[in-house]
């Protein structure tokens, strides 16, 4: 068995920081920006005027989405952009405008499901609120409750033996968290979410908030390679393009763009998600007024839509392709699927597989059993969109959906390696 000692766990290591920052998509994005600022990026308003020279490091931020720049040396219409998209949302549950619910002697925090998580999976978890607050005046301000102060407690098996047969969990009546007993002299949600942001509950008018598991994440495995954690999907990605950004040499002729949506899980439809204008806004920002100057930088353009991939399962090995089973620790994940639910074709396939020979890299691939539905990204939102040649890639990990997910820190390295290649690249 390897050592632990031979394997560069320091990358894995530094995702588990990045998704225990990241509790809710805001604050991922906050930390996304927060790691920008650091590595000498600047943040540009999106109601400023934006006058960038070749070599200029700028984000912007719209909601929990984040576009990061680096300018190339050459016009985006002769040269193009390299894009690398993600997105900053996970399943998860978000908190009801009118949140107190009391039954039974008890105090719940009315809730409903975000996304298609594997909610069975929450049970008997030790868990928080966090996300953003609207303040009096049109500010907001990310808040996390201390601790964990709610909780979805499983029913007994005394009381329901049929759980042996299968769960079945009604999302109204079986998932609302208990906050405490019903005492009438509890705090309420509100008085403690503002407690804890250092505001006035008075001054609150608004918020986004979810559900967070309060568990760190964690090295896991016999040799500790393994990452368990919350929100791999798909904040390790956003880690890894992050990263492969900050990294990258700053001498190409073509933009380099981070791209990390919002609202994937629910389909994209916002204005800060993959469907609405976030995007196609910057580039054309970059693009320039002359008139065919946005078609040229679209045309010679490529986008890398990286989201998690399915790693084959240890006792379900039946529910993949037996020829397309990627393993965790093996490499990069190329998607493809013949209905178009991932944007890869030859081109994008075949350009995104090179940059994985000149990075050193494996490759591996995925495909949906052809008896099975297969779920997508923002790759085909985002070239159906923009028109942009793009190619759906991703990490491979088990568990996906769940609140606590399985990755391998190997393939931290591996992912930061190929999508640097891809920003940096000349073809």
């Amino acid at each position: 068995m390897r050592e632990t000692g031979d394997v560069d766990l320091s990358l894995g290591d530094d995702l588990r920081a990045f998704v225990d920052a990241s509790p809710s998509p805001g604050h991922a994005a906050a930390e996304i920006a927060r790691r920008l600022t650091a590595g000498g990026f600047r943040e540009l308003a999106e109601t400023d005027l934006w006058e960038l020279s070749p070599g200029a490091a700028v984000f912007t931020v719209r909601g929990a989405s984040v576009v990061a720049v680096r300018v190339g040396t050459e016009p985006t219409a002769e040269a193009g952009l390299r894009i690398i998209g993600a997105h900053t949302d996970s399943p998860t549950f978000k908190v009801r405008p009118r949140w107190d619910v009391r039954q039974a002697g008890y105090r719940l925090v009315g809730v409903e499901p975000y996304g298609g998580g594997l909610w069975h999976t929450w049970l008997d978890r030790d868990l928080t609120v966090a996300g953003r607050l609207a303040l009096r005046g049109g500010t907001t301000t990310l808040v996390t409750l201390p601790g964990a102060p709610l909780r979805l407690p499983s029913l007994a098996i005394h009381l329901d033996r049929s759980v042996r047969e299968g769960l079945t969990l009604d999302p109204q009546r079986h998932l609302q968290p208990v906050w405490g007993a019903d005492l009438g002299t509890e705090p309420g949600l509100l008085e403690a979410l503002s407690t804890a942001a250092g505001v006035s509950a008075g001054d609150v008018v608004g918020h986004d908030l979810v559900l967070a598991d309060t568990q760190p994440a964690a090295r896991a495995g016999a040799d500790g390679s393994w990452i368990a954690a919350p929100r791999l999907d798909d904040l390790a990605c956003c880690h890894s393009g992050l990263l492969a950004l900050l990294g990258v040499s700053a001498e190409t002729r073509h933009t380099q763009v981070l791209v990390c949506n919002d609202h994937e899980e629910v389909g994209s439809g916002s204005a800060s998600g993959a469907r609405g204008s976030f995007l196609e806004d910057v580039i054309g920002r970059l693009a320039g007024p002359e008139p065919q100057a946005f078609a040229r930088t679209i045309a010679a353009s490529k986008l890398v839509s990286a989201d998690m991939a399915h790693a084959v399962h240890p006792t379900r090995s039946e529910r993949h392709e037996p020829s397309h089973q990627p393993v965790l620790g093996g490499g990069p994940v190329l998607k493809l699927n013949a209905n178009q639910a991932y944007a890869t074709d030859a081109v994008s396939g075949g350009w995104f597989t090179e940059r994985c020979e000149a990075a050193g890299v494996p490759v591996q691939h995925f495909v949906t059993r052809a008896d099975l539905p297969c779920g997508s990204t923002i790759g085909p939102l985002t070239a159906t969109r923009l028109g942009l040649s793009t190619v759906d890639v991703g990490a491979p990990q088990l568990a996906m959906h769940s609140v606590r997910e399985l990755a391998s820190a190997e393939d931290v390295p591996l992912m930061v390696q190929t999508f640097r290649s891809c920003l940096g690249t000349t073809g």
